[in-house]
């Protein structure tokens, strides 16, 4: 019995993900506004009118970028902590989850910091209610830990983790699997736990 995915489809949904990686670089290098289609082809080896094959529009790419990296944290978030462990365990799990993200989708990092302004109305509330239901997995792993603080409190905690973790990309120019993604690993993880285990 075969899956009903043809090498067809296997080749498009590879176009698809080439356009996603190279769009998420050229609009972390250059801005949104800076991007052309004709660009974005260059970079994949198709014409820019090619790439209305796989997305209707410019802020369409955008979107799929945005909305599906927050689709990908809030279900990689809830698959870390349903793993059964102490909420310690569980926490390690997901500030190593988050780092890894940060380390991985560096790109896509400064693209939602310069770019999110420039989605349409309905895809940034998207992405708001996603990013949201994300802290939420956050505070229910805090609130075992911190039983005694209020939400709103736990809340402040996971968001100045995230600030600690997002910022890296800022601050470092390297590609990923360089020599020293795994110091730089160690040294987030460990300041996220010691920040929100305090």
């Amino acid at each position: 019995m075969t899956s009903g995915v043809t090498e067809r489809d296997r080749a498009k949904a590879d176009r698809q993900a080439a356009i996603l990686q190279e769009a998420a670089r050229l609009f972390a290098e250059r801005g949104f506004s800076g991007v052309s289609l004709e660009d974005l082809g260059g970079a994949v080896g198709v014409s820019g009118p090619a790439l209305y094959r796989h997305f209707a529009n410019k802020q369409a790419l955008l979107a799929a970028i945005l909305v599906g990296v927050s689709e990908r944290l809030l279900a990689g978030g809830r698959r870390v902590v349903s793993h059964p462990g102490r909420p310690v365990d569980r926490l390690r799990a997901l500030i190593a989850f988050h780092v890894d993200f940060a380390l991985t989708d560096a790109d896509v990092i400064r693209v939602q910091d310069r770019d999110l302004a420039s989605l349409a109305d309905e895809d940034r509330r998207s992405v708001r209610r996603l990013q949201r239901e994300y802290v939420e997995v956050w505070i229910g792993i805090l609130s075992a830990l911190h039983p005694d603080r209020t939400a709103d409190e736990l809340r402040v905690r996971a968001q100045a983790c995230f600030g600690l973790i997002n910022s890296t990309p800022h601050s470092l120019r390297r590609t990923t699997g360089d020599p020293g993604d795994e110091e730089v690993r160690g040294i987030l993880e460990t300041m996220a736990l010691a920040a929100l285990t305090a």
